[in-house]
């Protein structure tokens, strides 16, 4: 039996091969290692792909979250509103910024962060909320701009969405209005795994706001907005030019590589339908308007032990995964802010039924039939 990988990086590299090491041989030849021309076509070009004025590229995806928290104004003292179900980075980019991390409860159909919940944990003390596009679909960013009170900012965590759109609007491009404040920005990762993956660590900060992304490229630049002049107090987190390559040669296959995920999440749902009808897998659920891109498809298996299932998947060649296993407020790292299990029931019961199957654009239907064939055997 062949292995099945969660994630082909192998063939994701093979499609772009030549066109990175034409691209890495420019960047030799200019010694351009820090920014260059290939920084700047690739914000150039994802600014635009992502429908937005400014794309500001950074070191990685938790960095750009922070960095995002901190342009609008994020700092000691603060509070910020997040789902409990989310990856840590989240709860530790806020914590980087200074500020406490609130966790809410997710929707128990899509796992999405809960708007009402969200707007119901905004204090005197919040400053912003974080809504997470999890798994590849867009959170209620519109709902929460429309109700959240004057002073508190939406950052949008758009690490595992590039490309995917709620009423129309593309992940990232944070919608104004309503009664929140300023204009919207955004964080998004280009780890290798990502829909859109650099070759190593990579991110970027995305916003229509002029002033808020000269103040995320200086503060990403130890604060610099000139040689040796330091008007803020920043760190180093700048995109280099190798990984720019790379992301320009993968950006121009995405909306055809997104597209091919949606196809293969359709095959997974009609293969999946005799485990669903018999009461063993529950699928994943897309909130209306909401266009998916597909980053991880994670069902929800019932009646067995979930770890034992990955387990077999695993020992059979299958790259099953969990994403992720434990909430945030489970977690070592966070047990300080107080919470013990049971305050958030919804995220609580995912991560212990939650299932990631293999997933990308080069899967095959022959493939998605043996790893269905091997989850039912698992479950049996």
């Amino acid at each position: 039996m062949k292995q099945i990988p969660l994630v082909d990086l192998k063939a994701a590299h093979a499609e772009v091969a030549d066109e990175v090491r034409a691209g890495f041989e420019r960047v030799l030849a200019a010694t351009a290692f820090i920014g260059g021309d290939e920084v700047r076509e690739f914000e150039r070009e994802y600014a635009e792909f992502a429908g937005v004025a400014h794309c500001v590229g950074v070191a990685n995806g938790t960095d750009a979250l922070e960095l995002a928290l901190r342009a609008v104004g994020v700092k000691a003292g603060d509070e910020v509103v997040l789902p409990a179900n989310t990856f840590i980075a989240t709860a530790g980019a806020v914590a980087r910024a200074g500020a406490r991390p609130v966790l809410v409860d997710c929707s128990p159909d899509t796992l999405l962060m809960d708007p009402g919940a969200a707007l119901a944990a905004v204090g005197a003390a919040t400053r912003a909320v974080v809504p997470v596009h999890l798994y590849g679909q867009c959170a209620a960013v519109a709902e929460l701009a429309a109700a959240l009170p004057s002073g508190v900012r939406i950052v949008e965590d758009a690490a595992q969405s590039q490309g995917a759109t709620r009423a129309g609007r593309t992940a990232g491009s944070t919608p104004t209005g309503g009664s929140a404040t300023g204009s919207g920005i955004a964080a998004t990762s280009f780890y290798p795994g990502k829909n859109l993956g650099a070759y190593g660590d990579a991110g970027a900060v995305l916003t229509d706001d002029e002033e808020l992304a000269g103040l995320v490229r200086a503060l990403a630049n130890h604060g610099g907005v000139a040689k040796y002049r330091h008007d803020v107090a920043g760190f180093n987190s700048r995109l280099d030019g190798l990984q720019a390559v790379v992301l320009r040669a993968k950006l121009a296959r995405l909306a055809e590589g997104n597209a091919a995920r949606r196809a293969a999440a359709a095959r997974y749902d009609a293969l999946l339908a005799d485990l669903v009808s018999a009461g063993r897998v529950v699928l994943p659920v897309t909130d209306e308007g909401n266009v998916p891109v597909w980053h991880l498809y994670v069902i929800r298996v019932a009646g067995v032990d979930r770890d034992a299932v990955v387990g077999k998947l695993n020992a059979g060649g299958i790259g099953a995964g969990v994403h992720y296993p434990a909430p945030v407020h489970l977690t070592p790292a966070f047990a300080h802010l107080g919470h013990r299990r049971g305050d958030f029931p919804h995220a609580e019961e995912a991560a212990d039924r939650i299932l990631s199957l293999p997933l990308y654009p080069q899967i095959t239907s022959e493939q998605q039939q043996q790893v269905v064939s091997a989850l039912a055997d698992a479950l049996s």
